[in-house]
């Protein structure tokens, strides 16, 4: 028996590699017929400046069946949401009901125009005044802008917000403090907007440390940036007494919304003390996530800072139409036009279709199911913060790494063979050997179940048979890369060999 079909668990699906489409077909195969032009013709030659091809371009010579199957095969070997679970963590790569896609290819919003007169795009702009109002509410913080392009642009727009109110009181400021928890952006963004980073260690308990934050809190920090729950999977539980400090020393309290998958009509960052908030519509509110977009990070701040928001502002008019206004001390555009109006429609459609109460179910939803797995697999994985935690929680792979050799990113590689896309690996930093799992509210619970079968099956295979977990997968159209080389060596093109 071969080695794949060996060790290909029971379900697994098997992808194989495709052939490139350049060595199938035939030289007289072809799918487009051309007609005879009517126009005179020219030397191409000439008309480029001698930059003409030397010879032919290499193109496939197949027939429109051999074009669809390549292009299917291609599609089957895509993994996301709809072929299988995705628990990867601090993502929230959940399912996105397909009621929010049909409203946003709606002909009135994805026929409009950026440049066409406002009087003839006013449900567009009634539409993104409503989803600021019902943000606002969520959030807590009623002021809000929808321009920011996704969460780490939020982050900074937020950042330059706070700059400016600063700047405005003739208070310049230096340094941001940030946890050693914190989402990877974040210290990116407080570079980014020119301030300094001043990372604060967790407790034993995996929150802030609170003593050594107030130690490092003065009148030449302009904020905190915090993401609550944190990264991993736990609520900051003294975040009143955190804000306050914050507030003590006139800055500003900054909330990461990457987890609000969590808290969603149970708990609002600005009751929590906190000054902005960016939040990711391609994360909790139906707009597919990953690819590379599209995505949305509208940000809500306190109404002491509606005067430096993005403009222009989408508002209701004294007389009930719709129009624009630019605030009095704004920071200016953050992003063209109003943002990514197609996220914006899929995140109203959403929230009108759950409601107020559909969203509290989420949240609760998703920290069942986060509690239910970590109940499941903390005997076979180390748990290293052992206690109730909200919509995701890190495991630790050190025991098997310590034990048998096998590492964290092996497991990972042995769960595709499995069906299902690994866990975010070795994030947060501050757990070794870390593996960050996010289920979500939308996996049934016997998704959750196959999912824990994998990993206890992964971790009983590491006691007794740790090879085959390290060269795992097996089932995948590329087995293990060879990091490094792709990284020296990348092929960036498909060449004839």
């Amino acid at each position: 028996m071969s080695k794949n079909v060996e060790h290909t668990p029971p379900g697994a699906l098997a992808r194989g590699p495709r052939i490139p489409i350049f060595e199938i077909g035939a030289p007289e195969s072809g799918c487009v017929g051309v007609a005879e032009i009517d126009v005179p013709g020219i030397d191409i030659g000439v008309a480029l400046g001698g930059m003409s091809r030397l010879e032919p371009p290499c193109l496939p010579h197949v027939t429109e069946i051999e074009i669809m199957r390549h292009y299917a095969h291609l599609a089957e070997m895509n993994f996301g949401v709809d072929t299988a679970s995705y628990p990867l963590g601090s993502c929230t790569m959940k399912y996105n009901p397909r009621i929010a896609e049909d409203a946003c290819r709606l002909e009135g919003f994805a026929g409009m125009h950026p440049y066409q007169p406002l009087e003839t795009a006013q449900g567009a702009l009634a539409l993104m005044v409503d989803l600021q109002a019902a943000l606002g509410e969520i959030s807590g913080l009623p002021a809000v802008t929808l321009q920011p392009a996704a969460g780490a642009h939020g982050e900074l727009t937020a950042l330059m917000m706070f700059r400016a109110a600063h700047v405005a009181r003739g208070d310049a400021r230096r340094k941001v403090v940030i946890p050693d928890a914190a989402n990877g952006t974040n210290p990116a963004s407080v570079s980014m907007c020119g301030y300094e980073a001043v990372t604060i260690p967790s407790g034993e308990d995996g929150l802030v440390d609170v003593e050594a934050l107030k130690a490092v809190l003065d009148t030449d920090v302009a904020a905190l940036m915090l993401t609550n729950p944190n990264t991993l999977g736990l609520f900051e539980k003294r975040i009143l007494e955190i804000t306050e400090a914050v507030h003590a020393v006139g800055a500003y309290a900054y909330c990461d919304g990457a987890n609000m998958n969590a808290i969603l009509g149970v708990a609002r960052p600005g009751d929590m003390g906190f000054d902005a908030l960016h939040i990711n519509l391609h994360k909790t509110f139906a707009t597919p996530h990953g690819g590379g977009g599209p995505g949305a990070g509208p940000v809500c701040v306190i109404e002491g800072l509606t005067d430096f928001l993005p403009g222009p502002l989408p508002v209701r008019m004294d007389d009930g139409t719709y129009g624009v206004l630019r605030p009095g001390h704004s920071i200016g555009r953050v992003r063209s036009f109003f943002g990514n109006f197609g996220v914006m429609v899929r995140a109203y459609a959403y929230v009108r279709a759950v409601g107020g109460e559909g969203l509290r179910e989420v949240a609760e939803q998703a920290v069942l199911s986060a509690n239910y797995l970590k109940e499941l697999l903390k005997g076979a994985y180390e748990l290293p913060y052992d206690r109730t935690c909200m919509h995701e929680f890190v495991l630790s792979g050190a025991k098997l790494k310590r034990d048998y050799g096998v590492r964290t990113l092996d497991v990972a590689k042995r769960l595709l063979d499995h069906g299902f896309h690994p866990p975010t690996v070795y994030f947060p930093l501050i757990v070794e050997e870390a593996l960050m799992i996010e289920p979500t509210e939308t996996e049934p619970l016997d998704a959750l179940d196959a999912f824990a079968n994998a990993m206890l099956a992964i971790a009983e295979e590491a006691a007794t048979d740790a090879a085959v977990v390290n060269s795992a997968p097996y089932t995948t159209p590329v087995r293990r890369v060879d990091e490094v080389r792709a990284a020296r060596e990348p092929e960036l093109r498909w060449q004839a060999r």
